[in-house]
C-alpha cells in the first residue's frame, strides 16, 4: 500500500483513474473505504498493466477482486488522478508553455565527446503558433492525457469548430454518453480513436454521428452486441477497428447476416477469439466491405459457400464477400489445403496473409510459399509482399514439378491438386522424372537442372558462385556432399537454403532424403550454402 495523508476526493467504484505521477498507469476503482489496521479512506485499484501488489485482499481480508493475483493495489486518494476535461487537455497539449519547454529540453544529439547538443526545429515557433490557434486546429492527439469528461457543454464546438481527427487513446473515458457529447459538439469530426479506454456496456443507441467515417475501438471491451448499436448512428462509417476485444461471436441483430453499415470498407477484427468460420460468414453481406482483418484469432478453416450451401444467400443475387479484395488470416490455426483452395472462390480477392498458420510452416508439416502462391490463382499480394509475375511463374512451374514427383508414388494424389492439370498444360511441362526400363535407367535431358550455388557462411571466405548441372533426382544430402567438394569445405557441417524471388527469407532444405524434384526446385534456382552454427 502507498501511504500519504488521508483525503476524500469522491472516488466511486467503476471509475477510471490514473496514477498521479504517471498518466499511462491506468486502472479501475474497485473499492472505496476503510482498510483494517489503517486510518482513513483507501481506494482499491485494479491496474490495467497488471502491475499491482495483490489480488484485492490484505492480511486475509478481501476488499475487492482484482483480475489477477498481483494487479490490485490499495492507494491513498491524493496518489490518484480522476482526470481532466477534453478542453483542459487541449490547453495543456497545445498552449502550455511548460510542456513546450519540456519537449525542447528533450531535443538534443550527442557530440563526439558524448555531450548533449541542443537542436532547434526550423519553423517550430510558427508550427506551435498555428497549433495554439484552436479555430484552425483540424487534428488533435490527446493520447494518455487523462481525459475523463467532455467539459463545459457547448464550449467544445466554439473552441475547436474545425476538428476532423481526434485521438483519445489511453484516456479515462468509460461512459458512451460522454463520447456522444464530444462528437455532438464536433460536427466536422471524421476520425475518432478511443483505443485503450475501457468503455462500459451501453443499452441505447448513440446520438447520430453522421460525419464519423473512421472509428477505432481497440482494447475497449466492445463486443459485437454493442457494435450493432452503432448501426443507426454511424451512417457514414468506412473503417471500424476492433482489435483486442475478446470477440468470439458475431451477433447480428435481426438476421442471420450483419446488415447495414452500407459504407463500411474496412473491418479490423485482429487479436480476438473468433474460432468458427460460420461467424465470419455472418459478415459476408456487407456489400462495400473491401478489407477484412482476422489476424490472431482461433480459426481452423476457411469455407466459401457453394450454390448448395448458400441458404439465405440464395434469396439474393449478391455473392458472399462480393467486393472483398483483402483478407488477412495470419496467426490462426489453419492447417489444411482445402481451406487454401477455398480462397480462389472469393470473387475479387487479390491479397491475403497466411503466415504463422500451421499450413504455412513448412518446418512442421506445412507447405512453402511457392506451393501456396501456385494454389492461389488470383493473389497479387501474399504475406505482405507483392507476388511478381516472375515469382508466380516460377512458383507454378516448381509446384507442377513437385506434384509430378509425388504422382509416381501415389497417382490418387492428383485429386488434391485442383490447379495441377491447368498449370501443367499452361507451361507445357512433361514428366521430368527419369524412368527405369528393361535396359536400365533412361535419363531424359530435362532431368537435369542448372543450379547456382552461393557460399554465405561466415567462415567460408569469399568464394565465387558456381553454376552446376545436377540431376533432378539428386537429394539434399547428396548436394551437401557435392558442395563440400565444389568449395573445399570438408571440415564444415553444411546446411542449404533455397533463395526464392519474392520470399522475405530463404527456405531451409532440412530433409536430406528429399530430391530436388521432390522439393519442386526448378531450373536456374539459387541455393545458399551455409554452415551449422
Amino acid at each position: 500500500m502507498q501511504d500519504s495523508p488521508d483525503s476524500s476526493h469522491g472516488f466511486r467504484v467503476g471509475q477510471r483513474v490514473h496514477s498521479s505521477g504517471d498518466s499511462r498507469r491506468i486502472g479501475t476503482v474497485k473499492y472505496v473505504g476503510p482498510v483494517e489496521g489503517y486510518s482513513g479512506t483507501w481506494v482499491g485499484v485494479d491496474w490495467d498493466n497488471g502491475e499491482g501488489k495483490h489480488d484485492g485482499s490484505i492480511n486475509g481480508v478481501r476488499y475487492f477482486h482484482a483480475k489477477s493475483e498481483r494487479s490490485g493495489s490499495l492507494v491513498r486518494a491524493p496518489n490518484l488522478s480522476q482526470g481532466i476535461s477534453l478542453l483542459e487537455a487541449l490547453e495543456k497539449r497545445y498552449r502550455s508553455k511548460s510542456t513546450s519547454d519540456e519537449e525542447a529540453d528533450e531535443m538534443y544529439v550527442l557530440s563526439t565527446s558524448n555531450n548533449r547538443v541542443s537542436i532547434q526545429l526550423v519553423g517550430k515557433d510558427k508550427i506551435q503558433d498555428k497549433l495554439s490557434r484552436f479555430e484552425e486546429l483540424t487534428n488533435a492527439s490527446l493520447a494518455y492525457m487523462g481525459v475523463s469528461f467532455p467539459g463545459i457543454p457547448y464550449q467544445i464546438n466554439t473552441t475547436v469548430p474545425n476538428m476532423k481527427e481526434l485521438d483519445l487513446t489511453g484516456n479515462l473515458l468509460s461512459d458512451w454518453k460522454d463520447v456522444g457529447k464530444i462528437c455532438g459538439q464536433l460536427p466536422a469530426l471524421q476520425a475518432l480513436n478511443l483505443s485503450n479506454n475501457l468503455m462500459s456496456p451501453y443499452k441505447s443507441e448513440l446520438p447520430p454521428l453522421e460525419s464519423i467515417s473512421i472509428l477505432v475501438l481497440n482494447n475497449t471491451g466492445v463486443d459485437w452486441e454493442q457494435v450493432e448499436l452503432f448501426r443507426q448512428s454511424l451512417t457514414a462509417i468506412a473503417e471500424l477497428h476492433l482489435i483486442g476485444n475478446n470477440i468470439s461471436r458475431v451477433l447480428p441483430m435481426s438476421s442471420s447476416f450483419v446488415q447495414g453499415f452500407n459504407s463500411l470498407r474496412l473491418l479490423n477484427l485482429d487479436d480476438n477469439c473468433i474460432a468458427e468460420w460460420d461467424e465470419v460468414m455472418k459478415l459476408s453481406q456487407l456489400r462495400c466491405l473491401e478489407q477484412l482483418y482476422l489476424n490472431k484469432n482461433c480459426l481452423n478453416s476457411i469455407l466459401y459457400p457453394d450454390n448448395g450451401q448458400q441458404n439465405e444467400l440464395e434469396a439474393t443475387s449478391y455473392k458472399p464477400f462480393q467486393n472483398l479484395h483483402c483478407l488477412l488470416l495470419g496467426d490462426n490455426n489453419i492447417g489444411d489445403l482445402v481451406s487454401i483452395d477455398s480462397l480462389n472462390l472469393f470473387p475479387n480477392l487479390v491479397e491475403t496473409r497466411l503466415s504463422e498458420n500451421p499450413i504455412a510452416d513448412s518446418t512442421s508439416g506445412g507447405v512453402p510459399r511457392f506451393v501456396l502462391i501456385a494454389r492461389l490463382a488470383k493473389i497479387k499480394v501474399f504475406n505482405g509482399s507483392e507476388v511478381t509475375p516472375r515469382e508466380r511463374k516460377d512458383s507454378e512451374i516448381r509446384y507442377v514439378r513437385l506434384v509430378i514427383s509425388r504422382l509416381h508414388a501415389n497417382a490418387e494424389e492428383i485429386k488434391q491438386h485442383p490447379r495441377f492439370s491447368e498449370l501443367k498444360s499452361l507451361y507445357g511441362i512433361e514428366d521430368e522424372r527419369p524412368s527405369t526400363g528393361a535396359s536400365g535407367p533412361q535419363t531424359i535431358g530435362s532431368g537435369f537442372l542448372s543450379i547456382t550455388l552461393k557460399c554465405v557462411g561466415a567462415s567460408m571466405g569469399e568464394k565465387k558462385p558456381l553454376i552446376k548441372k545436377l540431376p533432378a533426382t539428386a537429394t539434399v544430402g547428396k548436394l551437401k556432399f557435392l558442395c563440400e567438394s565444389f568449395f573445399k569445405l570438408k571440415s564444415l557441417k553444411l546446411k542449404l537454403f533455397l533463395q526464392e524471388e519474392g520470399s522475405p527469407l530463404p527456405v531451409l532444405l532440412d530433409n536430406d532424403t528429399s530430391s530436388l524434384m521432390d522439393l519442386g526446385i526448378g531450373n536456374e534456382s539459387i541455393i545458399l550454402v551455409d554452415e551449422e552454427s
